[in-house]
């Protein structure tokens, strides 16, 4: 079982999801919370679909996408730092990605599938990892990541967003936790 982040194995922002993410076994808890996400999703009316909070903010669609999007990005540096070390790879710019994605366009269930097949990825991906494998440590956006780091954050931003979800695009449905 993976041993609870600590300060300085990340930059101290990725704390802000760290802290969301349960201290038990963290490979089972991206499963059970990917889980959750999809039963959530699943209540989601579609005229909501395309909704935000307010003007300025993505819609329902916009923020799943993104979930994939930083899946997939964070994924994929920790495939690199875990096979290869110290490597650097370029920062995301999350609006970047959202203005060039079709997201907006997509229907949710289409998305909400999207994001099982992508967690599908990388639990398989991290169940290979050996302990060895978990200790690396690589650069991304100009600050070092040890791997073991990534499960967690991806389990935070995962809750964080389907908290924002619940409490500011459809307070009332459903549950978030």
């Amino acid at each position: 079982m993976l041993r609870f982040p600590e300060p300085g194995e990340c930059p101290e922002y990725y704390f802000l999801y760290i802290r969301l993410a349960p201290e038990q076994d963290i490979l089972a808890a991206l499963a059970s919370e990917m889980e959750r996400t999809q039963s959530f999703l699943a209540t989601i009316p579609s005229e909501a679909e395309t909704t935000s909070y307010q003007p300025g903010k993505w819609s329902v669609r916009e923020v799943v996408g993104h979930i994939i999007d930083v899946e997939r990005v964070f994924t994929n540096r920790a495939f690199h730092f875990a096979r290869l070390g110290a490597q650097s790879l370029p920062g995301m710019d999350q609006d970047e990605y959202n203005d060039a994605s079709n997201a907006r366009g997509r229907p949710l269930k289409d998305l909400a599938a999207e994001l099982q097949a992508v967690r599908g990825g990388t639990l398989a991906l991290f169940n290979g990892f050996s302990d060895l494998e978990w200790t690396r440590v690589g650069t991304g956006s100009g600050y070092p990541f040890q791997v073991r780091t990534f499960p967690y954050i991806l389990a935070g931003h995962e809750l964080h967003h389907r908290g924002i979800l619940q409490a500011k695009y459809l307070p009332g449905l459903g549950t978030a936790d």
